[in-house]
């Protein structure tokens, strides 16, 4: 058993850099007084199925992808976090006494995690981070627990080494929206303050929902459900091959039946996704709506999803741009930025650790 760099602040400035199920999402971030800057950006492919529902198959792939991406970028940092996916991590609120020394601390986390974890100890990655008081007991204090199978962590260290880069962080993807949504916040009436917030981001395969409640995350759920069904019912319709369908799919060129008999029926589908992980929620928790649905991941670009979702759920509907306040440098085209800023979202919450 090690502890993992999960949560602890670093002073490294970072790349973030978010392997999905379709791409490697690289993003790297400055920061003058509270002003964020975009210095460096890019979306590279990924060979299809080098990685399978957030899990890599194909470590050489990925670590090759990265070096690419890397060089398209044009960036010349090599320290990076990452991420795993929330499936593969076990969290556990634990209450520990306030007065406790960061190495007593530390003792007492691993003693508790053996009653949560069901590995041994000697298989998992583990770390912790303080949350503060607890609220019914002021001389204990909420301690996150976080752990994951070592075998998740390693293989994401080692594509990142094939690619010519040193891991400083790994975060759990989850968090990492959680962190960007703090640049989605303002956008939102009052700030986001003592509002309940849906965040949806709807990959390739896979779609995370993040309840946000006052700021905070309350509520993780992930479902198997992506773009790579619209792909391959292209690819299906359409006779192509599936990165020829990818790349219709982004530069359109397809035929006139394609939005009525393709798309919409796939938007249908993820307005239904959504509304069934919403009944997750609420049947799970002590809620029963929620103020707001933010749609982030590359499938909130597609035209007119936020006001489909809208419509069918009657709640406020926004698609993600953690980027909307900030500043860019020359080499970044504020146009495609725009295009991709729902899908760096992860991205983005795991460069914004470099300011931890």
């Amino acid at each position: 058993m090690s502890f993992a760099q999960l949560f602890r602040t670093k002073t490294h400035n970072m790349l973030g850099i978010d392997i999905s199920s379709s791409a490697i999402k690289l993003l790297e971030l400055s920061k003058s007084g509270k002003r964020y800057r975009v210095e460096s950006y890019t979306v590279e492919p990924l060979p299809v199925n080098s990685v399978v529902e957030k899990n890599i198959t194909d470590v050489e792939a990925v670590g090759e992808a990265l070096k690419k991406a890397v060089k398209r970028s044009g960036s010349r940092q090599r320290n990076v976090a990452l991420a795993v996916a929330g499936s593969a991590v076990i969290t556990k609120i634990v209450q520990m006494p306030a007065d406790l020394s960061e190495e007593e601390l530390e003792n007492q986390i691993i003693v508790e995690a053996d009653q949560y974890i069901p590995y041994s100890l000697e298989e998992v990655n583990l770390d912790f981070e303080v949350q503060g008081p607890n609220e019914a007991s002021p001389e204990h204090i909420d301690v996150l627990l976080a752990a994951s199978r070592s075998e998740n962590i390693d293989v994401r260290v080692a594509a990142a080494d094939l690619g010519g880069l040193t891991p400083r962080v790994v975060d759990v993807e989850a968090y990492a929206i959680d962190n960007a949504f703090s640049l989605i916040a303002p956008q939102l009436p009052n700030a986001a303050k003592n509002m309940i917030v849906a965040v949806f981001d709807v990959g390739a395969t896979m779609t995370t929902l993040n309840v946000i409640h006052d700021l905070k995350t309350i509520y993780i759920r992930e479902a198997v459900f992506g773009g790579k069904q619209l792909t391959e019912e292209i690819q299906r319709r359409y006779g192509l091959s599936y990165e020829e369908a990818g790349m219709a799919k982004k530069q359109g060129g397809l035929p006139d039946n394609y939005a009525h008999e393709v798309l919409d029926p796939f938007k249908e589908a993820m307005t239904q996704q959504i509304s069934r992980s919403l009944q997750f929620f609420f049947s799970a928790s002590q809620y029963s709506s929620v103020d707001h649905i933010v749609l982030a991941g590359g499938n909130a670009s597609i035209a007119d999803i936020d006001q489909l979702v809208e419509q069918r759920m009657g709640i406020p509907t926004s698609i993600a741009n953690p980027f909307a306040n900030m500043t860019l440098s020359s080499k970044i085209k504020a146009k495609v930025l725009a295009n991709d800023a729902s899908s760096l979202m992860i991205a983005c919450g795991l460069a914004l650790r470099s300011f931890d």
